[in-house]
């Protein structure tokens, strides 16, 4: 019996599959249960009569023909998205989905105060915020961009700054600093308690100092070390130790009483935040009207 031709949703269904390797993790991308996924997938296989994905339970990895078929549809469903996503310039009112994989930081105090903006300016717009400090590949992943600090933008992708570089200081609660007393210099943090704060690499941060020309990394001794921002600064506010940590995730804390600055005079400034997206695909309408909105708001400066 000839082989029937697959039609669009198959396909979308096989490449989504394919990127993530996973019924999962491929279904909550296409709206559909991990189920209705395989049993789609297993009746496109039937009439092609080919098997494309090797199943177990604990996986998903593609056959031969299912690799060769990946690799000669990757390109022409890229460009069929792309003249899609083109139609939104003729729509009244841009509509799309945008899938983003954002460090927290830049969640709470980035994304945070531009989305009802968003929201209020263009209803059929939809954004899918993953929030992650892990590194990983955006693209591979399945997002249409990712945002980091700039230091840490992947060299090959296309990166626009959405912020004015950030400070970055220590703060401890009242409690703690009138039971331990204030660091006078950088030195001092030897002689305290400190709160690690491990990093999406998953190497623990050395604590940075500017001073005029002087610069200094400090390996600060740390009893707790953790990779979530907003639970370590819970855990300051609860008089366990100082925490060094962006100006913007501290301020509300510190205008409210709840935490001290220390050592001003030695804050020091990293990379802004910065988006970042493949250059070998369109931009989604979405996404350059997010980008635009922020720079517009600018939350955290530009």
């Amino acid at each position: 019996m000839p082989v029937s031709r697959p039609d669009y949703a198959d396909l979308n269904y096989f490449l989504t599959v394919a990127r993530y390797r996973s019924f999962s993790r491929a279904g909550v991308e296409l709206s559909v249960s991990s189920s209705t996924l395989s049993h789609a997938m297993k009746s496109f296989e039937e009439r092609l009569g080919v098997r494309l994905l090797n199943r177990t339970t604990r996986s998903v990895t593609l056959t031969a023909a299912g690799q060769q078929l990946l690799n000669a549809i990757t390109g022409p469903m890229g460009a069929l998205d792309e003249a899609i996503e083109g139609l939104n310039r003729f729509r009244e009112s841009p509509a799309g989905l945008v899938r983003l994989n954002v460090l927290q930081d830049a969640a709470l105090n980035l994304l945070s105060p531009v989305m009802p903006v968003l929201a209020e300016r263009y209803p059929d717009v939809e954004i899918d915020i993953s929030v992650n400090n892990r590194m990983i590949d955006v693209i591979g992943e399945g997002f249409d961009a990712g945002i980091r600090y700039g230091g840490t933008v992947p060299e090959d992708m296309v990166s626009q700054a959405l912020s004015a570089p950030i400070a970055w200081v220590v703060v401890g609660s009242p409690d703690y600093l009138e039971r331990h007393g204030e660091p006078r210099h950088p030195r001092d943090l030897q002689q305290h308690r400190c709160i690690g704060i491990r990093l999406g690499n998953g190497r623990v941060y050395q604590w940075e100092f500017e001073r005029g020309e002087e610069t200094l990394k400090v390996p600060v001794p740390s009893a707790i070390t953790i990779d979530d921002g907003p639970i370590a600064l819970s855990l300051v506010q609860q008089g366990l130790g100082l925490v060094y940590a962006s100006e913007p995730s501290v301020a509300a804390h510190v205008a409210a009483g709840r935490l001290r600055y220390v050592l001003q005079d030695w804050r020091s400034f990293g990379p802004p935040f910065h988006i970042y997206y493949s250059s070998r695909r369109q931009l989604p309408a979405g996404l350059r009207i997010l980008i635009d909105l922020i720079r517009e708001v600018k939350p955290l400066g530009l």
